[in-house]
């Protein structure tokens, strides 16, 4: 799956807005998408690094109009949570030389509420 097909929308709510100080991000998801793919969709669309990934599967809701009655449809939504603070990170090379690793993530998802 690609990662459009995998991140369907975000999830705005006002918990999911007290959640967005701790870096932690709420998008609908792909029913058969597994953490380890929403964490790479994520880290590819909005380049940020991901911490953690939370999944859960929410029951549709049923619904009445008039006499019929019917069921919304069941739904997937993952709680992201990425990196605030990215770093370099180091590592020793051979020979015992240190090297720097500086990878250009950003520290929030600008687009989150415009998607």
């Amino acid at each position: 799956m690609s990662p459009e097909e995998i991140i369907i929308a975000p999830v705005v709510t006002e918990k999911s807005n007290d959640g967005l100080q701790e870096g932690k991000y709420t998008f609908k998801v792909n029913k058969k998408a597994t953490k380890v793919e929403i964490a790479k969709a994520v880290e590819k669309l909005f380049s940020v690094k991901v911490l953690n990934v939370n999944t859960m599967k929410v029951n549709g809701k049923t619904k009445r109009v008039g006499y019929h009655t019917g069921k919304t449809s069941d739904w997937k939504k993952a709680i992201v949570t990425i990196d605030t603070n990215p770093q370099d990170t180091t590592y020793l090379s051979k020979g015992g030389k240190e090297e720097k690793v500086s990878k250009k993530y950003k520290d929030s998802i600008e687009e989150f509420m415009g998607a």
